[in-house]
């Protein structure tokens, strides 16, 4: 691909991130010569990273063309969508459109970042619609897991794009109102050519279910645990929950207690956006440990496993908030695949200690923000595109939407991943070409390369450990190990390390005696083959030549 490839009179569909895995979303539209850029997301890291937190798309492709990008669209505000505004809008250099919700979360961490002066920030209100270069685009709210779910409706010269973002439907949703079968299927009577959608759930037979019978569940749960202290954790994005929560306290008699800043930060984003007005207010910790067992309700973060959230420091009792024997935490979220090991060690903590919990597996207190499949089979007899384009998953995930979108008898189904050009239009859907889509990830205070030097290097030690080896003009040999699981032969080993060490340094001949690169490799692999008859590891070693 030429650096100044530019879309000519054409549609086309590239995916930086999230096809192909499960958040990262980073989706662009290309048309006459311009750009449109479709949420700007991040995921947080695993043990494939030791050291880093963030994980970022990698953006080269289109930041090599920021001249032809004309904005970012921002569906909704879960930080798969919106979490890598702060470390790269400002060098993109355009707009961000945001529905009001969403515009004020991205607001308060472009401030956090001290960028709020150089990011332009529109907010879109209700049905608006708004032209961006080729594109006209109009916000088609949905229901999700958080406040201003949307999805978009994108008109271009070359044919009309339903971008779903992340979706479910639901008769009771508690917050927002969805836009209605009625209308969705008026969109689809006004033609579609391709619906570029979310893939998360659609393993799922069944439906995702209500938020209503979230409220049910959880005023029923809550019932049944008279006299204890309760704890529900769930997502903080998710203001239906919240406001859930908040009535069935009320209900039961209960006080709330707030654990968590993003909790707070969500509470207050959403008041002042005019949800969540009739919230009760909260009672602080010392507040809520004086007060009579059951006449407390805390809502905290921490339910898939996050080792500095309030819940995991709650159950390590480390944390001004206390349970005890008997109390009882709600676990109002799905597990994210990845964190299955963090929440265990979490629940067998709370286990030890006798409290008790209860999952969306034994009492209905959860359901899904993304569709299953007789959602999926629903919006595809609506809009009737003629074109299917999964997103938002995993390999499986996205190969499974395309069979039941055949299924369903849409005409085109297009497979695709990160990095994947597709000419949506005209002529028939095809992959034009290939571009870098790798990954980046936050190491302290610096964005680098996934695959770079430094986290390899850094997983490499992980596993196997390093061994450092100084060796000074006299042929003097000082050896130190990390890591390695040498303990009382630790002596032994470096004797016989050193020796090997020396040998291969006798064993040079002529002029690789004096060559300081050759010295240092063949040290190198001496201490490599002493440490792997030791240990059975292929330990990171370094060589170091002294003057001393």
């Amino acid at each position: 691909m030429k650096k100044n490839f530019k879309p000519e009179d054409e549609l086309l569909f590239l995916a930086l991130g999230g096809s192909g895995e499960i958040g990262m979303n980073v989706n662009l539209y290309g048309c006459n010569g311009k750009w449109l850029m479709v949420d700007l997301g991040m995921t947080f890291s695993g043990n494939e990273y030791p050291g880093v937190d963030l994980v970022f798309a990698d953006l080269e492709f289109i930041e090599e063309r920021s001249e032809d990008l004309l904005g970012i669209v921002l569906t909704h505000a879960h930080e798969d969508h919106i979490g890598a505004v702060p470390y790269f809008a400002a060098d993109l250099g355009v707009p961000l459109y945001a529905t009001p919700f969403t515009a004020e979360l991205v607001r308060r961490k472009l401030e956090e970042a001290g960028l709020l002066g150089e990011v332009e920030l529109n907010i879109i209100e209700g049905a608006d619609s708004f032209g961006i270069g080729p594109f006209d685009i109009s916000y088609i709210p949905l229901a999700h897991s958080i406040a201003e779910g949307n999805g978009l409706l994108i008109d271009t010269p070359y044919g009309r794009i339903f971008h779903t973002g992340d979706w479910k439907l639901d008769e009771e949703p508690i917050i927002g109102e969805p836009t209605s079968e009625e209308d969705l299927i008026e969109i689809g009577d006004e033609g579609v050519l391709a619906m570029v959608c979310d893939s998360t759930n659609v393993f799922n037979p069944n439906s995702s279910g209500s938020e209503g019978a979230v409220f049910k569940g959880l005023m029923e749960e809550v019932g049944k645990h008279t006299g204890k202290r309760i704890l529900v954790t769930t997502f903080a994005s998710n203001v239906a929950r919240l406001q859930t929560l908040g009535e069935v306290a009320k209900a039961h008699g209960r006080q709330v207690c707030v654990a968590g800043r993003s909790l707070d930060r969500i509470l207050d984003v959403s008041q002042s956006n005019g949800y969540l007005l009739d919230f009760p207010d909260p009672v602080d910790f010392d507040q809520a440990m004086g007060l009579p067992r059951g006449e407390v309700m805390i809502i905290a973060t921490g339910g898939q496993g996050e080792p500095r959230a309030a819940l995991s420091r709650i159950a390590e009792s480390n944390h001004r908030l206390e349970l005890v024997r008997g109390d009882v935490v709600l676990f109002s979220s799905r597990q994210i695949p990845g964190n299955e090991i963090s929440i265990g060690n979490i629940q067998n903590k709370l286990a030890d200690r006798g409290i008790v919990m209860v999952t969306d597996r034994q009492s209905e207190i959860h359901v899904s923000g993304h569709p299953g499949r007789p959602e999926l089979e629903a919006m595809y007899e609506w809009i009737r595109p003629e074109i299917l384009v999964p997103v938002h998953g995993e390999i499986r995930h996205m190969r499974e939407q395309i069979r039941v979108g055949q299924e369903a008898g849409i005409p085109e189904n297009v497979f695709q991943k990160n990095g994947d050009i597709i000419r949506l239009a005209p002529g028939k859907p095809s992959k034009l070409t290939e571009v870098r889509s790798g990954r980046l990830v936050l190491d302290g205070d610096i964005i680098v390369p996934a695959d770079g030097d430094s986290i390899v290097m850094r997983r490499r030690i992980a596993y196997n450990g390093a061994v450092v080896v100084a060796i000074g003009n006299k042929g003097q040999i000082t050896i130190e190990s990390l890591g390695l699981p040498l303990d009382e032969d630790y002596d032994d080993f470096v004797s016989e390390a050193k020796a090997d060490i020396s040998n291969a340094l006798r064993r040079l001949k002529g002029k690789a005696k004096q060559d300081r690169r050759e010295v240092s490799e063949a040290a190198r692999l001496a201490t490599r083959r002493a440490v792997q008859r030791w240990t059975g590891k292929k330990p990171q070693v370094r060589v170091i030549m002294t003057e001393s």
